[in-house]
This record gives C-alpha cells, structure tokens and sequence, in this order.
C-alpha cells in the first residue's frame, strides 16, 4: 500500500537518514522510538508536510511531490489541532467542507456509536478530557476517508484507565474502515498490542524492522536491545564463543545462583557484589570475570540458602533462555 524508497530529509542538526520500508494494505504498523528519534518528522515526511529527497509511493503512484491535500492522507498529531471555534460535531464533518463524502450521515453516526462520542458532540473543544480529545481527532480524521491513517503518540494525553479500550478501538478501524494505519510512539505495549509489524526508529535510522513479536524478542544489535531494556548483554566470548562483535542477553528472571552443570547449561563462577532485599524476590549483583550479571531471585528459589556480599558461588541459565544479539 504504502513503499517508501531512500527518503532523507535533513532539518537542523538532525538527518533522516535514507529510510525505506513498505506497510501493507490494511494493516497496522508501528514506528516504536524513544524522543527525538525522528517518529513526528518520518510521519510529516510521508503526509508531505516536509519535502524530501528519495520516493514515496501509495499503491502504484509515486506521491513524493504531491502536496499534502492531495495524498488523501489523515494525521492525528499529538496534541490533536482541533479547531477550537468548532463544537466536537463540526470538527468531526470538517472535511466535507472540501471534499465530497459517500454515505456521510451514515459514516458520522457510526464513528460517533463506535467511538462513543455521543453524549459530546455539542460540547465545546475546550471542556474535553485528553481521552475524549483524542477519540474526536481520530474521528475527524476518519470522516475524510483517508486512504492511510497517520497516528503521532496517540495515547501519550489519554487518562491511563482508558488506554486499553483506546487501543481495542485503535485496532479495530483497520477492518471496521478498510484502513491502513502507521502509528509512532515510545511505548512497548502499545507496539505489543496494536501491531502487525514494527519498525524501530533510532537517531533518525531504522535499525530493525518485521513481525510484532520478532523485533519485541529477537533484537538483531546492541542499540536495538537496549532500547528495548534487554539486561544482561555482554560479548559471547564470556561463553566461549570465538565470535567478535556478537553479543548474548539473558533475562534477570532467568539466572539461578548454585550448582548446576550439564549441556543444556551455561554455568560461571562469580562473586556477589550487591543484594538489595525485595519484598518477594532479591536483586542481585553478581560479578563474573570483568563483568557483572543483574539478577531477579524470588526468595522461595533459595530453598532456606542463604546469599551474602562478598560471597564465592555461581550462576548458572539455561541454554534456551540466552538470546544472541
């Protein structure tokens, strides 16, 4: 639906650096990146708010010089820009000011039911929650009948008791509107629950990109693992590995303190440094050669042992728990 080829787009100090990704008709897709990674300009980039070297295409027309009227394209920004002279009503029906809508009346009274926006459409822009703002620019946006589906940190101001009925309206207009969405946010569980396929954005690059829960588990580099807060990444030398430059993770969950050898195993001698007592579980710092482990011990796993600073012991984890980066 949507192939972007090569983009680049240079603003200040800050470089999208020759991005190319496809999304896939009526699907959901998200951008996942932390702040000032470049999510809000890539989406003016493709809604051609900013110009750009490189090709956009939508199906087969290539839409990199075609002004952002014409793209047939809806944006929901952040901060949402409804009009604020305009009551929830006449911002949802904005755009049949300018462009001829089928099936109109029927559209508006369904995006209001499926919304639930019902009880606010004569209310005033200024007297709406962060969550109730949010629904009416996803509305309005819908309305005009896009063809793909913008969406820029679209929970970041919605109260977080709505958020999960948010998200399970986010992923039905896919199917209900026969609509393709691209959605950029920071947030893991949003990306968790909303996507068919993600893409992660770092310092203006795509680092990695593919199925939901491929990218989520199976960083391919160091930079994406720690953006996703994989612990525990140290150079599989430590295993043994000739290898240089790859790395191995294991989750603190998954790291037992005591004798354990065998072939399914990775087993280190090491020495605590620090234990810091939880109320169910101990975090533990375990230093192994050069390097220290970050350990989650639910206190139920020692069986009455009993761990101590300074203390020579080892570590062990099962072979199926290391991820290789």
């Amino acid at each position: 639906m949507l192939k972007v080829e090569n983009i680049f787009l240079k603003k200040g100090s800050f470089v999208l650096h020759k991005l190319s990704f496809e999304v896939e008709k009526n699907s959901y897709f998200v951008i996942l990146g932390k702040t000032g990674s470049g999510k809000t300009m890539l989406l003016e980039a493709l809604a051609g708010i900013q110009k750009v070297e490189g090709k956009i295409f939508c199906g087969d027309i290539e839409v990199t010089n075609i002004s952002p009227e014409k793209r047939n394209f809806g944006f929901v920004y952040q901060d949402f820009v409804l009009f604020p002279n305009m009551n929830v009503q006449d911002n949802i029906k904005f755009s049949s000011k300018y462009k001829k809508i089928e099936n109109k009346g029927e559209l508006c009274d369904d995006l209001v039911d499926f919304l639930q926006i019902k009880e606010i459409l004569g209310r005033n822009i200024k007297n709406l929650s962060g969550g109730e703002k949010q629904r009416v620019a996803i509305a309005r946006a819908i309305y005009s009948r896009p063809k793909l589906l913008l969406l820029d940190e679209p929970l970041s101001a919605v109260d977080p008791t709505f958020i999960n009925s948010i998200m399970k309206s986010l992923k039905d207009i896919v199917k209900r509107y026969d609509m393709t969405i691209i959605h950029v946010t920071h947030n893991f569980r949003e990306a968790s629950f909303l996507a068919d396929k993600v893409a992660v954005l770092l310092d203006g690059r795509i680092l990695q990109i593919g199925d939901t829960y491929e990218v989520l588990n199976e960083p391919k580099n160091i930079e994406v693992a720690k953006f996703l807060g994989f612990k525990n990444i140290f150079p599989t030398k430590l295993l043994g590995f000739e290898q240089n430059g790859r790395y191995f993770s294991v989750d603190p969950n998954k790291i037992g303190f005591g004798d354990k050898d065998g072939n399914d195993t990775y087993s280190f001698d090491c020495v605590i440094e620090n234990i810091l007592g939880m109320s169910e579980h101990y975090k533990v710092f375990a230093k192994v050669g050069n390097e220290t482990f970050f350990c989650k011990v639910h206190k139920s796993a020692l069986e009455g042992k009993e761990l101590k600073e300074g203390q020579k012991t080892k570590i062990y984890m099962d072979k199926k728990d290391v991820k290789f980066i």
